[in-house]
C-alpha cells in the first residue's frame, strides 16, 4: 500500500523479539557431570557441573536435588575455575554442596523454596517429527534435560487439525508433522516445569529406544484443550510403570 511505510511481513518476523529474561525464572541447574579429581591438590573435591537453565544461584542458598528430594546448601560455585558468589542463566558452572549427598548426571538442582513437583505422569503438547507414527502404547525413551528414562505413551487425547484449528479426539496415532496432546507414563519421577514457565525444563524429546532416532518434541502443560481419562494399557513385558 502506498500509505504504508513499515517493514515487510518477513522483515517483521525476522526481527520481532521472541525471547524472555530467563534470569528471573525459577532457578534450575541440570547436572551434566560429576567432577571428582581425587588429586593430592583436591583430595575431597566433589563438584556438580552443568549449564544453568534458568534463574540465579548464590553461595549459601538452600537447594534441593531432584528427584531424590535431598536438601543442602551451596558451599561454593566455580566459574571457569574461579570461585564466584553468584551465577546466572546460561553460565556453565560447577556447584559444590555442603553435605555429601548422592547426586548424579540427570539430577536437577533447584532452590528449595521453588522446587517443582516430581511426577511419572506427563501431559504435553507435542509435535511428531519422525516418519514412523507415534501410537498409543508406544515404548519410548524420554529425555528431559540431562536425564533419560523409559516411558510409555498411555494416550493421545487429541490431534490439532491445522486447516481450522479444531481438535480431532483420540486419533490413535500422530504422523509426521502432526501436533497433538499426549499422556506419557515415565519409569522414574521427573521434575518437570510447565513449558509456559521454563522452556528448558518444560520441554522434552521422545526417542526410539531401538536406534536413537528422535520421534517427538514435547512441551509440558496445557496448550490447547481436551484431556480425557487415560486408558489402562498395562501388560507384563517389563515396561509397565
Amino acid at each position: 500500500m502506498d500509505w504504508y511505510g513499515g517493514p515487510t511481513f518477513l522483515e517483521h518476523l525476522e526481527t520481532v523479539p521472541v525471547s524472555h529474561d530467563l534470569a528471573h525464572c525459577h532457578a534450575r541447574l541440570p547436572v551434566q557431570y560429576v567432577i571428582r579429581p581425587q588429586t593430592a591438590e583436591h583430595p575431597d573435591y566433589r563438584g556438580y557441573a552443568g549449564q544453568i537453565a534458568a534463574g540465579t544461584f548464590r553461595v549459601g542458598e538452600q537447594v534441593t536435588v531432584l528427584p531424590s528430594g535431598r536438601s543442602t546448601k551451596i558451599a561454593g560455585i566455580d566459574l571457569l575455575g574461579t570461585p564466584v558468589d553468584v551465577a546466572w542463566t546460561t553460565q556453565s558452572v560447577t556447584v559444590l554442596l555442603e553435605d555429601d549427598i548422592d547426586v548424579s548426571r540427570g539430577d536437577l538442582i533447584v532452590p528449595s523454596k521453588d522446587a517443582p513437583p516430581t511426577t511419572q505422569d506427563v501431559e504435553a503438547t507435542v509435535c511428531h517429527v519422525a516418519d514412523a507414527p507415534l501410537t498409543v502404547g508406544h515404548r519410548v525413551l524420554l529425555r528431559h534435560g540431562t536425564r533419560t528414562v523409559k516411558a510409555i505413551v498411555k494416550d493421545i487425547p487429541s490431534r490439532l487439525t491445522l486447516d481450522d484449528l479444531s481438535l480431532h479426539p483420540h486419533p490413535g496415532q500422530l504422523v509426521a508433522n502432526d501436533i497433538g496432546r499426549v499422556k506419557i507414563r515415565a519409569a522414574e519421577p521427573l521434575p518437570v516445569d510447565s513449558y509456559a514457565d521454563s522452556r528448558r525444563t518444560g520441554s522434552f524429546i521422545l526417542i526410539d529406544p531401538s536406534d536413537g532416532t528422535t520421534l517427538t518434541a514435547g512441551m509440558v502443560g496445557e496448550s490447547f484443550a481436551s484431556p480425557e481419562p487415560v486408558k489402562d494399557l498395562s501388560d507384563d513385558d517389563g515396561w509397565d510403570f
